[in-house]
This record gives C-alpha cells, structure tokens and sequence, in this order.
C-alpha cells in the first residue's frame, strides 16, 4: 500500500507492505462555502461579547495580534477581512503585531506574502521580539514569581484582537485563544517560566488539556491581565480551508472553537503500535526540527514502548542552526544527560522545553527523522536520520515478524491518536 506523507509543501509517498498499516487522520470537515461571509457574520453576532464595531470608539487604539509563519492561520485571508470590517478606523490606530513568541522575526518579504503586500504596506506592522525588553512592559510575576512582561504595544492598546487558528498542543492543550498573548507576545523570561521544566513536566501538560493543565491556565490568567480581548480564532482541515470560525469572548469563543476541533482531531486507537510514521504537517509547520518535536510527541501517545518512531518533516530552515535548541543539544552527549542537566536546580536555556519533551519521547521510543537536513546535524540533535522510510520499515519487519502493527499519521499532530484505555 502507498502512503502519503504531508512534507514541505507536497507530499511525500512511502510504499508499506499491504496490510499491516492503519492509517489514522482527522475525521473531515468541509471547509466553508463562503470563508469570508463567515467571518464577518462571527464579528457581528460574537460568542459572549458585544458586536466588534460596537466595542471600538473612534479613538480607540487596536492591536490585532497575528500569527508567525510557523504557524498555518491564513492570515493573507482573515487579517484583509477584519480590517474591512474595522474600515471606519484611522489606520493610524490599528497595529499588527506578530506574535513570534521566542522565534524568529518574520522578514519583510514574509510579512507581504502572510499579510498581503497591500495590507504590509498601509498598516504599522511589528514583529515582536522576546528579547527586546524596551519594548516590554510590566504586568506582575507568574507563578514560580518571574516577571510578567508583554509587548508594550498590546498592553497599551485599547482593544487586542487575538486571531489565530485553533489545532491540539502538545503541551499547552490546544493552540488559539490566549496563547496569542502568551507566549505569542511576551517576554523571553516569562515565557521560559511559564515552559520551565517542572510544568512541562507535568501530566496535565498535555495534548487536549486545558483546564488543570498549569501552563494553559497561567496563559489564560496572563491574557486577561491585559485588559479588553476580542478573539477572531478559525479551524482548518487538511486543505487549510476553514471550517469554523469562532468570535467574540477570549475564553467562551475559544471553549466553543476546542469542542469543535477535539470533534475531528481526537482519534482513538484500540492498542499501541510497533512503527509509527508521522510528519509535522507539512509546510510552515514543518520549517524546522524545533516545531518537529510536536509531530513525534503525537506519534508517542500510540506507540508501543521501545517501538519506533519515524517523522518526516522536511526543516528547511534547520533546526534551526546556532538557535538556543540547537546550541542546548549539542551542549549534551546525549538525550538523557540533557534531561540531567534540565533537572539541576537553577538551571534555565531558552527552548529547552522542546528538547525536553523530545527526551522524554526518547525515553519510551526510538527516533528516526527523514529530512532535508545533513546527517550530522541531526546527529548533533540525538536523533537518527533515515534516508529510506519504506526500506527502515522493511528491514524492522523483518525482526518483528508478519504481527507487527504500524501507524500512518500523514497530517502529524493535525491528528491527536489516543488510546481507548486510557494508558
């Protein structure tokens, strides 16, 4: 049987031996007859909020918060049409701030291609950048007591518009709603607190958790710090067409918009597999190895324990080369003395979440990557490259004999894979 993997912006096609593959993807969801009249009617009739014009005066001061390139939103499609709608501002008013959390700036040529040049051109658009405290202001300490700094420019606006898509997190539960604010804006500090070790350790830090998940809940406590939010979330399918569009009230809007997606995205397996097969979603979501950790982590929810894991992703932009993560992996020979290391008290390094929940995959799994990438650096990132999927999976079959199982995430973490029991 031929399978096809999303990778880069194609596909990949790998044959398996017929028979002893399930293919796992999310249960469909047409996308809308009419994106565009969807959105304006949700900015008209909100979820537990006001119409979005009856919340703006003439003077007020907006920040619409976007999504970097990383991430799939179709900001080209959605930021056009809710400035439409907002037509009766001053652009003077309006800024674009593009939530990039702790990566890196998106290029002018980029902000053209996700805005539109004619929204690049007539709008104050700024990257935001964790690092630049000047540009941060104060809003109190977050539980483990490190400063709360966020983007001066969405605290001090009268109204933020937080617009993104909502898909499950592999650690923050799911994405959209207050994770525009944090770690979408904010600082580098508080970010690595909110992502320290300890709550990345936690089991409720996880896929489809939210309520008692202790990272979600500070986001969400940190974004109503800010003051007044209106959110403007979608949710895609496989073709990145829109499937829901969910306005209005940051917490109840973004509730409504989870329930929808945990509807198609949760897919629950009778038992664990020996193989499992994933991407990272093709292109954006698989610029880079840093965002690969999500695409394992899903895989790592069904496969047996000491199973393999294959990701294809195909990490054009590195890993990326000279990042914090890059520079964090090969600091450490090895997967568990990275986990050493993040556990000594004191210790912080930017990204480290990352490459801890990569080692804790580590621990249950073996990880192969097909890539772009030379096969030094991932090496370097404690990882196993694999040239030849279909060949690795023969040559595995061959030991585990004609009862081995294997899974086929082709869409990665678009599709969230859970046991039935519960393990």
């Amino acid at each position: 049987m031929k399978v096809h993997l999303a990778y880069g912006q194609g596909l990949l096609p790998v044959e398996l031996p017929d028979g002893c593959a399930t293919v796992i993807t999310p249960s469909h969801k047409p996308g809308l007859s009419d994106e565009r009249a969807a959105v304006l009617a949700a900015l008209e009739k909100p979820v537990a909020a006001a119409p979005l014009r009856e919340q703006v005066g003439p003077s007020d001061r907006v920040c619409i918060i976007f999504t970097d390139i990383t991430r799939a939103t179709p900001n080209h499609r959605l930021i056009p049409w809710l400035l439409e709608h907002l037509s009766r501002l001053s652009r003077e008013n309006i800024t674009l701030l593009n939530s990039t959390g702790t990566h890196r700036p998106n290029t002018p040529a980029e902000l053209e291609k996700m805005l539109t040049p004619e929204v690049a051109a007539r709008y104050r658009v700024v990257n935001h950048v964790a690092e630049d405290t000047e540009a941060l202001a104060p809003l109190g300490t977050t539980r483990a007591g490190a400063p709360v700094l966020i983007n001066r420019l969405a605290v001090e606006a009268d109204l933020r518009i937080l617009t993104g898509f909502i898909e499950p997190h592999f650690f923050a539960g799911f994405s959209g709603g207050p994770k525009a604010i944090m770690p979408g804006v904010a600082g580098l500090n508080t970010v690595m607190s909110n992502h320290g070790a300890r709550n990345i350790g936690d089991p409720q830090a996880a896929w489809g958790v939210t309520e008692g998940n202790p990272i979600w809940e500070e986001m969400r406590d940190i974004a109503l710090r800010c003051g007044r939010n209106f959110l403007l979330n979608v949710s895609l399918n496989e073709q990145r067409q829109i499937t829901g569009v969910f306005a209005g009230d940051l917490l109840a809007a973004h509730r409504a918009g989870i329930e929808f997606v945990r509807a198609s995205a949760m897919q629950p397996v009778a038992a664990p597999f020996d193989i499992v097969l994933t991407t990272n979603s093709g292109y954006p979501l698989d610029l880079n190895l840093y965002q690969g950790v999500k695409g394992m982590s899903a895989a790592a929810r069904i496969v047996k324990p000491g199973g393999l894991i294959i990701l294809a992703a195909e990490c054009r932009e590195g890993v990326p080369a000279g990042s914090p993560l890059d520079k964090l992996l090969r600091r450490v020979s090895s997967s568990e003395e990275l986990l050493g290391l993040l556990s000594q008290p004191g210790f912080s390094h930017p990204e480290q979440w990352q490459s801890q929940i990569q080692a804790l995959i580590q621990r249950k799994a073996e990880v192969q990557v097909h890539s772009s990438l030379p096969d030094e650096t991932v090496r370097a990132a404690h990882l196993i490259p694999c040239r030849d999927i279909a060949a690795e999976v023969r040559r595995r079959l061959e030991t585990l004999g004609p009862q081995a199982r294997i899974a086929v995430l082709p869409q990665g973490p678009l599709t969230i894979p859970y046991l039935k029991n519960g393990a």
